[in-house]
């Protein structure tokens, strides 16, 4: 039986979600409603379209200039049982996985064994930036946030010292 996810869209190769040539997933479905989001088609659960998981996982496979992935939205952690899936295969495969969600660090740690796919998606992603947009705190020559408040955290180090592990070359 085919494994699905509901994306958004896909954008096949970006220099602008994460370091190196990526390939970003869109998640569809996002409960935060963040004023001025760059993605408010994403926020309806019934929207985008239903796409087989491993066929996405081996097209990017079988492109070598690809250096990662990268999960946006919506919220890949409204979806996160099948974003775990895929980043557990991009990370065997030694690709880098970021992703973007609405939600705290803080958040997801304390529901890290509370919700379904929040454990396995943490411990199969590098990098997530955190936190909800804030049109207020948006500014020019922010890399790889849409506004201020939003944090770059080493995933794997935070889980790993128990304490929030900033990515201070891109802050």
């Amino acid at each position: 039986m085919a494994k699905k996810i509901r994306l958004a869209g896909i954008a096949y190769e970006s220099l602008v979600n994460g370091p190196g040539m990526r390939r970003v997933f869109f998640s569809q479905g996002c409960r935060h409603n963040c004023i001025g989001c760059f993605n408010p088609d994403t926020h309806s659960f019934t929207g985008g379209e239903e796409k087989d998981m491993d066929e996405l996982i081996q097209d990017v496979l079988d492109n070598p200039i690809l250096k990662g992935v990268t999960f946006s939205g919506g919220d890949p952690f409204e979806r996160a049982e099948e974003f775990a899936y895929m980043a557990k295969k991009f990370k065997e495969n030694n690709l880098s996985v970021w992703s973007f969600t609405g939600y705290t660090i803080e958040y997801l740690l304390e529901e890290i064994d509370n919700r379904k796919g929040f454990r396995d998606l943490l411990e199969n992603i590098d990098v997530l930036i955190d936190g909800k947009f804030e049109k207020m705190l948006s500014r020019k020559g922010l890399k790889f946030r849409g506004s201020s408040n939003q944090r770059i955290i080493n995933v794997q180090e935070t889980l790993r010292l128990g304490k929030i592990i900033l990515m201070e070359e891109y802050m």
